[in-house]
């Protein structure tokens, strides 16, 4: 078998150029919109010929973020941002501008729905183009009305071609299902780099972006902000906002454990709170806000099972604290922690972090990057972390335990569960 050439392509069967997998390429640039959790949350920035498709709820503030983004990132490059709305009108856009303070940047701004005429205009003398959104623009080619599937795919294709053209970041705005996903085909986020989706509920001020695919960058990172009366402010310390709400004076109470988690690359802590009590219906109601409804019933099994609490014939309520949605099974541990201690009404001690996987003999596993979530709570004040720690990470352990003049966290490994249940029930 002939090797291929590592200085250069060379063609095979007359028609493909390829080229050896050894060899090195230059990083990729990066467009920084000076919105440092947008940033973040991109990988870095924005990839010049990168399509970036982005999805939320109706009034969550999509085009709230996007205005600023498109305003910083005028001035972050020094070139013009392109703005399209099929969705407002010209005035509508700059009567959100105005109330941003953002009335005097340097964006283009159109209200139109053919692909044609915006990918036309599209080219490098912009640092950046936003659609909003690709539901309302429409194909001329494309025999239907915009918003159905063979529009938004025709449409999301041109755009997509027209930035790797014109080697310019695009952003697509991306209408939801009652499920939450994007609205469309599914091949409108196969087709394009990076998927974003704004989480968080109107009624609260906190809005969560979470990047649930990137070609350029870690999937599952956060970046977090706070709606306020100047649009979308960024939350640099998450951890600090979610414990927040915390009484850190008051006395502790029982439902409540803190969480070390894991978002993308990003440790943070977060308060799982549970509520156990007598039926108010003949069945009993099981229900997880921020948590895997499925997830909940599975540790609850296991400690009804193997721990012997019953929790049968009870309402249980388990609630992720600040609008978080969790994902990974090391909150298991933490999520059986703040059943049990509603179930016994013992509090959890104020200075303590859980993390862990529960299998279903009782057993613990323990979960990656043991140690960014020992330093974050480290950080954060918190004196204890019970986890299912790996043997590998002991002698860092004993290191750690002994270094009591500077205030060092003591992690405490246990392997069941029942040795959380017993810990809660002699008083913690």
């Amino acid at each position: 078998m002939r090797a291929a050439s590592a200085t250069g392509p060379r063609r095979i069967g007359g028609r493909l150029d390829v080229v050896s997998l050894a060899g090195e390429d230059k990083p990729l640039p990066r467009l920084k919109t000076g919105i440092k959790e947008f940033d973040h949350v991109c990988g870095g920035g924005l990839v010049p010929g990168g399509c970036l498709l982005i999805g939320g709820d109706p009034g969550i503030g999509k085009s709230t973020l996007l205005l600023q983004v498109a305003a910083r990132a005028a001035a972050a490059s020094g070139k013009r941002v392109l703005y399209v709305s099929g969705e407002e009108g010209i005035g509508q856009v700059r009567l959100r501008a105005a109330r941003l303070g953002l009335g005097e940047a340097e964006v283009d701004l159109a209200s139109s729905t053919e692909v044609g005429a915006i990918a036309g205009a599209i080219s490098d003398d912009h640092a950046l183009v936003v659609i909003d959104s690709i539901q309302t623009m429409a194909v001329e080619a494309v025999e239907s009305a915009p918003g159905t599937v063979s529009q938004v795919r025709a449409a999301g294709h041109e755009l997509n071609q027209a930035a790797k053209k014109q080697n310019v970041p695009v952003v697509l705005v991306g209408h939801v299902t009652k499920d939450g996903s994007i609205a469309g085909p599914r091949v409108l986020e196969h087709m394009v780099d990076t998927v974003l989706y704004f989480e968080g509920d109107r009624s609260h001020q906190y809005r969560i972006l979470r990047a649930v695919k990137n070609r350029f960058g870690p999937t599952d990172e956060i970046g977090v902000f706070e709606m306020t009366g100047l649009g979308l402010a960024e939350v640099p310390n998450p951890s600090a906002l979610f414990l927040g709400a915390r009484d850190a004076d008051g006395p502790p109470l029982s439902g409540a454990a803190v969480f070390a988690g894991i978002e993308g690359t990003r440790p943070i802590l977060v308060e799982i709170q549970a509520l156990v009590g007598h039926p108010g219906y003949a069945t009993p109601r099981r229900t997880a806000v921020g948590w895997d409804s499925a997830r909940l019933s599975m540790v609850l099994a296991v400690l009804e099972t193997r721990c012997l609490y019953d929790f049968q014939g009870r309402d249980v309520f388990l609630n992720v604290a600040g609008g978080l949605r969790l994902g990974e099974p090391a909150a298991d541990l933490a999520a059986a922690a703040a059943l049990v201690s509603a179930l016994l009404d013992k509090p959890v001690p104020r200075d303590v972090v859980l993390f862990g996987e529960v299998g279903l003999s009782g057993e613990l596993r323990p979960v990656g990057q043991e140690a960014a979530r020992l330093r974050e709570a480290e950080r954060l004040g918190f004196g204890r972390a019970l986890a299912a720690l790996a043997p590998a990470s002991a002698p860092e352990r004993k290191r750690r335990k002994g270094d009591a003049a500077h205030g060092a966290l003591v992690p405490v490994s246990i392997a069941r569960l029942s040795d959380l249940t017993e810990w809660l029930r002699e008083g913690a």
